[in-house]
Parts: C-alpha cells; structure tokens; sequence
C-alpha cells in the first residue's frame, strides 16, 4: 500500500522522527519527500497513487474536488496532531477515514493542567513572586490559600479527553472534583470519581481552582464571563490551557482588576496570539501567562507519530482501531 507525508510545517521530522518513520517504511510503500500543498503539482503521480496520508501540524486544507482531483486513491489520513477539525470534513465526506493523534496530543495537557492545579491550591505562582519581595509577607499570603485538602474543590470545564485524563491524575488528591460538561454522556463524570454540575456558575463559585479543558465550538465561544470568574471564592484560581475563545476576555480582565486575590493562569490568548501589545491581560499583574507550551513540544512530539504509526498497524491488520475521527465526533470534539 502507497503512502505520502502530506504537509505544509516543518514538524514532520519532530512529530515522525527516525525510528517511527522506520516503522511506518516497513508497514507501507512510503514516498521519500514531504509534498507541500504548492508543490502538489510535481508530486501529483505520488499523490495519485497514494492511499495513505500521514501528516501533522499543516495538513492541507483540500476541498472535496481537490481531494477528487489530487488524491482518488486515498483511503485513509493519519494526522499525527490534535485537533482535526479545521481540515477534516471534506475528507470524511469524501469517504476517507481519519485519525488523530488527538490521544497523544492529550498526555502533555493533562500533566501540565493538573500539576498547575496542585501548585494553584498552594498559590504558587503569586506567592513565588512575593518571596522576590517580602519573605514573611509571601508566607502570610501562602496561608490564604487552602492546600489540597477534605473540603476543597477544583473545578473542570470539559470532561473530553484531557478532561478525563485530569480527573484521574487529581484521583490521588484529597480534595473534590467537580465537572461541567453539558456534551458528557450521563454517568461518565461519575465513573470517573467525580461530581457532574449542571450550572457553571455553580461550578465557579464553589471552586477553589477553575480549569478549561471545553470543545472549541462556535456554542462555546466567550461562554466563560464576569460573573462566573467575580463568583469565585476567596484566593481562586482560573487555568486555562485551552482555548482563550471561550473565554470573554475583557469580563475576566474586569474581574481580576475588582478581586485581585484572583489569579489566571493562561496558557493560551487566541485569538490574539501572540497577544499584541495592547492586550488587556497584558496589564493585569494577578495573570500568568505561557507561549502555548502545555500540548507537545520537543520530544513529546514524536509520542504523537508513535500513535499515528500503532493506528496505521491496526487498521492495516483489519484490527480494532481506537483514535477513528468521524462526522459525529467533530460535532463535540475540540
């Protein structure tokens, strides 16, 4: 069976390095070069041929005649990346099956948004820059925050994947998790040892830490507002390694510049990333910020091309396959 690297980044020697790319070379008849959407052209025999896409980070965007037009042999697109759905629906449609390494692309989230929970219940990132200052001033503000202990409550917006995943790793906390997540199939949330909330702002106001991990949707753009960020208790914290649309920015800015024993810590500012200089948060001293670092970097990358590779084998085998994308999904999905 034939198979291209389909991709306009230069992330595919990161997301596939030496060994995976092996892998997938003793599975299939693997062209040598990386096409690139404007390259299609001398490359249009291979893409003809091809039956297998492995792409990442840059994948394409084809209509349904293009995909017709360049790819009438294509079976099936192994995206070695998150989210699919800003390309996948004209190859769903087109009847090719599509995967995602939306799994592997998971693992990072989950570990940087639960340890920024642990830290957060502690007051970490305020207390730390207080030390610079005032040694005895940071440990009287350390005191104003509850620890991970009975009674407390951490708060996730989303019980996806990384929402899921989060859920367990606070497992082995002594504190309470609860959920808002209206997509979530009854029973799940609760499978998983956690409390299913109806009402987010029921979920901000008795939380004492706040995590985004939502669908990118249109219904959940700016639906995280003033009154649910101004309803949380005393020294609460907001994470967001998300998506920042479904945040309503200058309602949070408002909140943080009315409560500053708030914090937000937020890894993403999308739409405006990087944020400009005349960003709000920018201004706002209780907000920390990172340059989009929670999902895979460095060498986590190739985890995402090792998934691709183990979901190629199976469907190749005729065995079950577990990261499938379909039509229905994308309804939900980030």
């Amino acid at each position: 069976m034939k198979a291209v690297f389909f991709c306009n980044s230069e992330s595919v020697p990161d997301v596939y390095p030496p060994d995976v790319r092996g892998r997938i070379a003793d599975m299939v008849e693997l062209y040598p070069e990386v096409i690139r959407q404007e390259d299609m052209a001398g490359h249009a025999a291979a893409l003809a041929q091809a039956e297998i896409v492995f792409s990442t980070w840059g994948m394409p965007r084809l209509t349904e005649e293009e995909i017709k037009k360049w790819l009438p042999s294509l079976r099936a697109v192994f995206y070695g990346a998150g989210s699919v759905q800003y390309f996948a629906r004209p190859y769903l449609n087109s009847g090719v099956a599509v995967f995602s390494a939306w799994a592997a692309n998971a693992v990072p989230v989950i570990e940087y948004a639960s340890s920024l929970i642990q830290l957060s219940l502690k007051g970490f990132l305020p207390v730390q820059r207080m030390t610079r200052k005032d040694w005895r001033a940071a440990r009287e503000l350390a005191a104003r925050y509850p620890g991970a202990y009975a009674g407390v409550k951490v708060g996730l917006v989303g019980a996806g994947m990384i929402g899921r995943g989060v859920i367990e790793r606070l497992g082995s906390l002594d504190v309470t998790v609860q959920v808002y997540d209206p997509y979530c199939p009854e029973g799940v949330v609760e499978s998983l040892g956690a409390h299913r909330l109806d009402d987010l702002y029921s979920l901000f106001a008795t939380s004492q830490v706040v995590s985004n991990h939502t669908a990118n949707l249109p219904s959940t753009r700016e639906m995280l507002r003033y009154e649910h960020f101004a309803a949380m208790p005393q020294y609460g914290t907001f994470i967001n390694t998300g998506r920042n649309s479904q945040v309503h920015v200058s309602g949070l800015v408002r909140a943080l510049e009315e409560r500053p024993d708030l914090t937000a810590f937020l890894d993403v500012t999308d739409p405006d990333e990087p944020p400009s200089a005349g960003n709000p948060l920018l201004g706002c001293r209780n907000v920390f910020m990172t340059p989009h670092i929670a999902g895979s970097m460095n060498l986590e990358r190739g985890r995402q091309g090792a998934y691709m590779a183990d979901e190629c084998a199976r469907w190749l085998a005729g065995e079950l396959v577990r990261w499938q994308v379909t039509l229905k999904m994308l309804e939900t999905m980030a």
